[in-house]
């Protein structure tokens, strides 16, 4: 859902207003920082590689700590 900065709904607004807000918008975008994906793609690598002692779909989950394990049986006679 799209909404103005007056709070109008996106159908509501004239392809104008619409294109203002797409105009306004990508002028704020321009503003970040980038960095290439070659330096991006290696460091989010590394902190992968990092936490993947900890992981639990890595690792598995200790038997003792896993809530979903079976507490025991019941035998209905």
């Amino acid at each position: 859902m799209i909404v103005s900065h007056q709070g109008r709904m996106a159908q509501d607004l004239s392809e104008k207003e619409l294109l203002r807000m797409e105009v306004e918008q990508l002028k704020k975008e321009v503003k970040n920082p980038r960095d290439p994906i070659s330096k991006t793609g290696e460091e989010i690598k590394d902190y992968v590689q990092a936490q993947a002692g900890a992981d639990p779909l890595l690792q598995g989950v200790p038997e003792d700590k896993n809530p979903f394990k079976e507490r025991g049986t019941c035998v209905i006679s």
